[in-house]
């Protein structure tokens, strides 16, 4: 059965070539040209993906109001943003909303499709039986691979699918070191070198907001990111 993509972009040009690639690449497409008939339509029926733009007509942040609706009606889909604005502070907003990826304008349709296959990807790696260690305890931190959840000191911490997997491949080995490619395949995806740090620091400022003196994830400079393995 062919999955469905959902293209919400304001600009009928850009919204006519992406409808036009991803038909080419076997997928059935959802194309608005507004956050309100998007959102009329996710009400009936859900795409399998979201690519949003995040300046949709008058509502400069139009995006980002679709993406937190999309994402209260699910968790798991997948949604990357689709921007002309490459500014890390949109990024991070993006990714604070429940986005998975944020990809500028310009990036090539191979490029595009590589990230939208990853993301699939991941859908279905999840939807398998879990063979691995479901439950980690490590010091203050839990986590739980079958119901994916975390908890800091006995405090529920809310991330996204890929922030989860991003941080089970750094606690499950404590003082390993992380590369970008290691954790792109933790996370069943692919991403940038800015999309993981900005994934980073989202996750350690979700752990700071409920203990301040969270260092828990290290940088390992020029190699990557370590769980710290004398964490208490």
């Amino acid at each position: 059965m062919k999955r469905t993509i959902a293209i919400v972009e304001d600009e009928p040009s850009i919204r006519a070539n992406y409808t036009e690639a991803f038909k080419r690449h076997g997928y059935d497409v959802m194309a608005f040209a507004n956050r309100q008939d998007a959102l009329q339509h996710f009400a009936r029926q859900l795409p399998d993906l979201a690519v949003i733009d995040v300046g949709l007509g008058d509502e400069f942040e139009g995006g980002f109001d679709l993406c937190r609706e999309l994402r209260a009606m699910s968790r798991e889909i997948p949604i990357i943003f689709l921007t002309a604005r490459d500014s890390e502070l949109d990024q991070i907003s993006g990714l604070r909303l429940g986005a998975d990826d944020y990809l500028t304008k310009d990036i090539s349709i191979p490029h595009m499709m590589a990230r939208i296959v990853a993301l699939f990807r991941r859908m279905d790696a999840l939807k398998q039986p879990n063979t691995q260690e479901t439950t980690i305890q490590r010091g203050h931190i839990r986590i739980n691979a079958d119901k994916m959840t975390v908890s800091w000191k006995d405090t529920p911490v809310d991330l996204t699918v890929t922030e989860f997997w991003i941080l089970y491949a750094l606690a499950k080995h404590p003082g390993h070191v992380k590369n970008r490619t290691q954790l792109m395949e933790a996370a069943n995806t692919v991403l940038d070198d800015s999309t993981i740090t900005s994934h980073i620091k989202r996750l350690r400022k979700k752990f700071q907001q409920i203990d301040p003196q969270f260092e828990a994830i290290q940088t390992a400079y020029g190699m990557g990111y370590r769980w710290q393995a004398g964490e208490p």
